[in-house]
């Protein structure tokens, strides 16, 4: 099949009737780009082009620099495959040649289409693209082009250190996300997508990351509307003394004398492990004065933040096995879990109950708050959620909860981090994929479900109004835990 794909595209090329001049771009699997003519795969109704090239790849003198332009061509290559990850502990097949995004269209029809540019979370360290769960075809077959991306990670993505000055260091995977924002401006329109109708979503560091980009000047007029997934909204960024430190602990364990730029991958993720296990946030955005340049609740609260539509939310339970040592922290000094915190949580008994609760509370749920407080209040249409919904197959012993809604957004089933849904859940799924992809189309996320009749009524967000989707179906209304959460503010002044 894929080569007939290719012998049709080739044929078309041959003959001057390329896809992007005299047929509509939905037509072919085939789109021109300035690295190329793509020629991508069609799996039933969506078309898919994986592995694109967005910058250079970052290796040699180019490891710790700005993502540079990529190569023109006018050569056909074939899109087919995921490019690898980028580097990371846990992934031994990762390559630092890893500055790919992939697009998913609906096959056979016209544009220009909204486009969705999804940011994957992992906080910063972890995570790919390429992930099974985020691929776009759901998304895609309602009439949008999905766009996932990967970006540089862990010390590779945000090391700073004064050997490395002259790249302006310390937020590469920041640049990398907004150069492949600049490829989509630039090129989405070869693929049916509409340019000035773009949409950011992301979870965890992904949404940190479009909420950085929000209260970035170079990121404005790059795209137009922003779902903000279990943002850690009062999160501190590094400063670049902070950021320095760090990396001068980072080199240390090379070998002061090391060439950064010429040392094996291999030696770099064992030092940046060793880090970890000390210290999990130790490589992350930082303050570098460019790009980012305050925290989010601060920048927010200054209203320096594009006002565009805004979709911002949190799930009920945002644990996670990689937030164990966060949930410790919020647990220090010993006193906070005593009589103050049983207080706020009389229903629990258990300690770790307790200590869950709060990391959720005190690091999504307030925080989620706040930030859409201050949106609406800056004159945003703001939309604020809240996920509390668990597959019937779980019920009985829920798994974690961070990043649950996922499955729900992409309708992911039967992969990893994905399991089956029952008949319910896929309703449940596709009432959230159908306000993503309404608000993706016009900012607001009302208006029809998927399968016909409209959806729920989702009240735009004005003191502590929300969408609650639990288990006993989706309504807006006033937030259940808004006593709760001042209470937890109120601490937090003391």
């Amino acid at each position: 099949m894929r080569a007939l794909l290719a012998f049709v595209a080739a044929i078309a090329v041959l003959c001057g009737v390329g896809p992007a001049a005299a047929q509509p771009v939905g037509q072919f699997p085939f789109a021109l780009t300035r690295e190329g003519q793509m020629l991508g795969a069609v799996k039933g109704e969506v078309a898919s082009f994986k592995g694109l090239a967005y910058a250079a790849p970052p290796l040699g003198a180019l490891r710790w620099q700005p993502p540079q332009p990529t190569t023109e061509s006018s050569e056909m290559r074939t899109a087919y495959d995921y490019g690898a990850p980028c580097p990371q502990p846990a992934l031994p097949a990762a390559s630092e040649d890893c500055l790919t995004l992939n697009v998913f269209r609906p096959f056979g029809v016209d544009g220009p289409l909204p486009v969705m540019v999804f940011i994957h979370g992992g906080g910063f360290v972890s995570g790919t693209a390429n992930d099974p769960l985020f691929d776009g075809a759901k998304l895609a077959q309602a009439g949008l082009i999905v766009v996932t991306v990967n970006y540089r990670l862990g010390a590779l993505g945000w090391l700073s250190h004064p050997a490395l000055s002259d790249a302006g260091s310390g937020n590469f995977g920041l640049m990398d996300q907004l150069a492949a924002l600049h490829w989509v401006h630039d090129n989405i329109a070869a693929f049916g997508g509409d340019p000035g109708n773009v949409t950011l979503f992301g979870s965890d560091a992904g949404a940190t990351s479009i909420a950085l980009l929000m209260l970035s000047a170079p990121a404005r007029d790059l795209f137009h509307k922003a779902i903000l997934q279990s943002v850690p909204g009062r999160a501190r960024l590094r400063s670049a003394e902070e950021a320095e430190a760090i990396g001068r602990q980072f080199v240390a364990a090379l070998s002061p004398k090391t060439d950064l730029r010429a040392v094996e991958p291999r030696r770099l993720l064992a030092a940046e492990k060793q880090l970890l296990e000390q210290s999990p946030r130790s490589f992350a955005p930082m303050m570098d004065g460019r790009l980012a340049t305050e925290d989010l609740a601060a920048g927010f609260a200054a209203g320096r933040q594009i006002r565009i539509p805004l979709i911002i939310g949190s799930n009920e339970d945002e644990t996670g096995f990689e937030h164990e040592s966060a949930m410790k922290e919020e647990l220090v000094p010993p006193g906070t879990s005593s009589d103050e915190l049983r207080k706020l949580y009389p229903d629990l008994a258990r300690p770790s109950d307790l200590a869950a609760r709060l990391y959720t509370d005190k690091v999504f749920s307030e925080p989620v708050r706040l930030l859409a407080r201050l949106h609406a209040a800056s004159g945003g249409p703001t939309f604020r959620y809240r996920f509390a919904y668990v597959p019937e197959a779980r019920r009985a012993n829920p798994d974690v909860g961070h990043g649950r809604e996922l499955q729900f957004i992409f309708g992911a089933e039967g992969v990893p981090g994905a399991g089956i849904l029952s008949r319910r859940d896929r309703e449940v799924a596709s009432r959230m994929r159908a306000y993503w992809i309404n608000f993706a189309r016009s900012g607001d996320p009302n208006g029809p479900d998927l399968n016909g009749p409209d959806l729920p009524r989702w009240d735009a967000a004005g003191g502590d109004r929300l969408l609650l989707i639990t288990n006993d179906g989706i309504a807006s209304g006033e937030d259940p835990l808004a006593d709760r959460l001042d209470r937890l503010t109120n601490e937090g002044r003391r």
